[in-house]
């Protein structure tokens, strides 16, 4: 049997969506050295509403193992960070 994976839930003081997504880009560009954390799948919630989760990344999984850094819904290609395009 596996061992399971846990999920850090860490409440903010912030007041909308599009603020803590943006803390959530932040916090991923500055702990992507971490092998630990999956930000491809990270998920937003209200505070009093914690079983419905908005996704924050797209998370298409692109080639070479490498997920979009896009947000979820985006129009278009996805696209590496990029610290993972080729080249």
């Amino acid at each position: 049997m596996n061992a399971p994976n846990w999920v850090l839930h860490l409440p903010t003081r912030l007041t909308s969506f599009e603020s803590a997504a943006r803390l959530v880009e932040q916090l991923r560009d500055s702990l992507v050295h971490v092998p630990a954390l999956d930000f491809a799948a990270a998920t937003l919630t209200e505070k009093d509403r914690v079983m419905v989760r908005h996704p924050v990344f797209c998370d298409q999984q692109l080639p070479g193992r490498h997920r979009c850094v896009l947000r979820a819904e985006h129009t278009g290609a996805c696209v590496p960070l990029p610290w993972q395009r080729a080249g």
